[in-house]
């Protein structure tokens, strides 16, 4: 499967740059990870990091779960693979899967989408327990942003150092 990445707008109102920038990082996590088996997936950059393309599409799986369903929406819900809130274990591929993983990531995905299309406006406010502050739907949807560009730059790495794979 070939993953198609939708360019953001040059000229767009707010709300639609940030869902355009966000689904663009979103689409770009999953090219990383096109054509690429469950043990290709798996495969750590270096000791002692345990860090894995398929362990980070685990990981924001768990992110946008936290941010979209616990913060914003306030879903009394653990994490996918965590019921302590413990975001590292979602690294330990030990048995996953390139289904599961990506199932559970699309699935937290078209939900972070629909909670955020549902929300009046930007301004929404929920309370972020873990930081202990009250933080905005944009600061949520800047702050994935920020996650996803962040582990984007990892996953470069881990793809080439799979099969050699670079660029966009």
């Amino acid at each position: 499967m070939t993953t198609e990445r939708p360019s953001p707008p040059m000229i767009a109102g707010e709300r639609e740059m940030l869902r355009a920038f966000l689904d663009f990082h979103r689409a770009t996590l999953a090219m990383k990870c096109d054509g690429l088996s469950t043990e290709e997936l798996r495969r750590q950059s270096m000791p002692p990091s345990t860090l894995s393309l398929l362990g980070l599409v685990r990981h924001l799986a768990e992110v946008e779960r936290q941010w979209f369903r616990r913060v914003v929406n306030g879903e009394d819900i653990p994490l996918v693979w965590s019921d302590q809130g413990d975001f590292q274990v979602a690294y330990d591929t030990t048995g996953a899967t390139r289904s599961e993983a990506f199932d559970a990531w699309r699935a937290e995905v078209e939900h972070a989408r629909r909670i955020e299309r549902e929300a009046e406006s930007l301004d929404v406010v929920a309370h972020c327990a873990r930081w202990g502050e009250d933080v905005s739907l944009r600061m949520v949807m800047l702050h994935l942003i920020h996650e996803y560009a962040r582990h984007n730059g990892h996953a470069d790495f881990l793809r080439e150092g799979i099969d050699g794979t670079v660029g966009a």
